[in-house]
């Protein structure tokens, strides 16, 4: 009733050896920047911040204080991975009513803040993004959990800093370094 067949083994060896044949380069082009380019564009705007600016003035206004304005030193660093570094140096005597304000300064009379930052265009902000920071909104008038608004006209660059109600609290004027 059963018939014995032999079958060859050969035909089925060359089609899987066949294969397994050597893999080739990936052929399709892989997109390495999705973001589009041109004027007005996020990889425009990312380009225009990168490099160094220097401070040309900063105005805080503490809550229910005077506007105090900085007549120290500072320099902001955007670099090409989106890390902001901005350094603000005071007197002293500055220093010490940014305190009495409630402004967070270091003892040496400085202002610092440091991390990536996202580029905002709709809003026209840049946010710093640091892992366990809080809640935007939180932290004082100057915390880096607030955006800062920003205004290009050539190569002045104005960043601004608003509290919960809207109102400007924090105003610097950078100028791009050569």
């Amino acid at each position: 009733m059963f018939r014995k067949i032999t079958v060859s083994l050969l035909p089925f060896a060359l089609l899987f050896a066949s294969s397994c044949a050597t893999p080739k380069p990936y052929e399709k082009p892989i997109i390495v920047d999705s973001v589009p380019g041109g004027a007005g564009s996020l990889a425009a705007a990312r380009k225009y911040l990168e490099g160094r600016w220097a401070l040309e003035s900063f105005e805080v206004t503490p809550p229910g204080k005077p506007t105090i304005t900085l007549k120290g030193a500072g320099s902001l660093v955007f670099d090409e991975f989106s890390n902001l570094k901005i350094d603000i140096r005071t007197t002293q005597a500055e220093a010490d009513l940014l305190r009495a304000g409630g402004i967070e300064i270091g003892n040496d009379g400085t202002i610092s803040s440091d991390g990536r930052a996202a580029v905002d265009m709709q809003n026209r902000t840049l946010t710093y993004n640091i892992q366990g920071q809080p809640p935007p909104g939180g932290g004082g008038p100057l915390a880096m959990s607030r955006p800062r608004y920003w205004v290009v006209e050539q190569n002045l660059l104005t960043l601004t800093t608003k509290n919960d109600a809207g109102a400007v609290v924090s105003t610097g004027r950078w100028r791009k370094a050569n």
